[in-house]
């Protein structure tokens, strides 16, 4: 739920976010006003931090099934879609950097309304346009992720000034490695627990050891596999 109040000319708006109930709600204030200089609208937010002790990981499992849902939907790896929110936001759907990206997926204002996301506070919304984007990006590179990815962090412009090369910024350099590494972790974990189920569904009744019930001579049972 978000409650908004304007404030005249300047176009600015303090809005609460009320989360379910019992989550302590988290203040998130957008103030818009005109650039002295160019005239045009300025959006700023800010938020508080995280106050709930919800772990990442029981927020990765609510958000899990829009992620699976919505990845899927637009041909795009789910996992890559949880590695980057891992990196972004660690599943804070309130989270806000400091240059304004917001939400789960970490959406800037002009990348939020060209993929329609209107509540970039919402997780179906922001994953949605998050994916999208991603999407756009793959396709855009011919699947070459690590452009794809240093242009979700950096813009796609940056990558087309530096020739369609990974821009020699640290902050993208080191974004592009986390979120591969988290990647190939994610991925290296489906395939071991794909292997163990395939091993699991392949085992006949006779592979298992048969039990055995013996008697002392005392008259107490022991059991034993051969």
């Amino acid at each position: 739920m978000r409650i908004c109040f304007g404030l005249g000319f300047l176009a600015a708006a303090c809005c609460w976010l009320l989360p379910a109930a019992g989550v302590p709600e988290r203040k998130v204030t957008s103030v818009v006003k005109a650039d002295v200089r160019s005239g045009r609208l300025v959006r700023s937010v800010t938020a508080e931090p995280r106050r709930t002790a919800t772990p990442p990981q029981a927020e990765a499992a609510e958000v899990a099934p829009v992620v699976e849902e919505t990845a899927r939907r637009h041909d795009v790896d789910p996992l890559l879609v949880h590695s980057v929110i891992q990196v972004e936001s660690n599943y804070d759907k309130y989270a806000i950097s400091p240059k304004g990206a917001e939400g789960l997926m970490q959406l800037v204002p002009a990348t939020a309304r060209r993929f329609g996301v209107q509540n970039p506070f919402d997780p179906t919304e922001n994953v949605a346009g998050g994916v999208k984007y991603l999407k756009h990006l793959i396709d855009l590179y011919n699947n070459d992720l690590t452009l794809a990815l240093a242009a979700y962090n950096a813009g796609e412009a940056a990558v087309a000034r530096h020739h369609n090369t990974v821009p020699p910024y640290p902050e993208t350099r080191e974004y592009v490695h986390k979120v591969g590494k988290k990647l190939d972790q994610a991925r290296r974990a489906a395939a071991g627990k794909a292997a163990l189920s395939a091993r699991s569904a392949t085992k006949g009744p006779d592979e298992y050891p048969p039990i055995q019930q013996l008697m002392d001579v005392y008259g107490r049972v022991y059991y034993r596999t051969r």
